[in-house]
């Protein structure tokens, strides 16, 4: 018998997680000019003590939106770095100016797709933790491919984890709590524990528009062995 197609260690070439649809406005042209340089990351890997001034935690949230909660860790953890890869430019420059406003400094920006930014520029073993909440859920079974969560995304994430590193993972979605409990069990690297919800995560956003929509948000937290 053949490989379930969904829990198949290979990535599907141009399958993409995100779909590229935005226009900028002036306001985020302007934010993004003004407040990205003193939030970017210099080219090439990722040097921690190079980017960031020093060393120590270090943090990656996949798809961080707004930004709300990549701002708030950092105002609660001064101690860790977070970088935030996110496609949405204009919810890039909401980010960058919620950090003026909230007055963080250990908060990095890369606009643009994680899977290559992890692949090509992320040092193995270097990574604490990886966020990565309320991910597009894709809904349709026939679009289920392009969910974040994949046999060979978890393995991508594992390789740049640190030994006892954490995945942290929240949706509002059944089907997608569903479909990353599967991958988790399948991929065989990780111990899963459910309902611990981080204390710092503000609940606006996504997670706010689907408890008023009366869904159940899911928390999973994921250990690398």
């Amino acid at each position: 018998m053949g490989s379930d197609p969904l829990l198949d260690h290979a990535p599907r070439e141009g399958v993409r997680t995100f779909t590229p649809r935005w226009r900028n406005s002036p306001l985020t042209d302007e934010r993004m000019a003004t407040l990205l340089p003193a939030h970017s990351l210099p080219d090439g890997p990722l040097v921690p003590a190079e980017a960031f001034g020093r060393t120590g935690p270090v943090v990656l949230e996949i798809g961080s939106g707004h930004g709300a909660a990549a701002v708030a860790f950092c105002a609660a953890h001064p101690e860790a770095d977070l970088v935030a890869v996110e496609v949405h430019v204009p919810g890039v420059a909401r980010m960058l100016a919620l950090a003026q406003e909230a007055g963080v400094h250990n908060l990095w920006v890369h606009p643009g797709d994680a899977i290559p930014f992890v692949t090509e520029r992320v040092a193995p073993g270097s990574l604490d933790a990886v966020h990565l909440f309320f991910p597009d859920p894709w809904p349709k079974n026939k679009h289920a491919k392009r969910r974040f969560v994949q046999q060979h995304t978890l393995t991508l994430l594992a390789s740049r984890l640190v030994p006892g590193g954490v995945l942290r993972i929240a949706t509002d979605i059944a089907g997608y709590a569903a479909h990353a409990r599967e991958q988790l069990a399948h991929h065989g690297r990780w111990d899963v524990v459910e309902g611990e919800r981080p204390p710092w995560r503000p609940e606006d956003g996504f997670e706010a528009k689907g408890v008023r929509a009366g869904r159940r948000v899911t928390e999973l937290t994921a250990t690398l062995r």
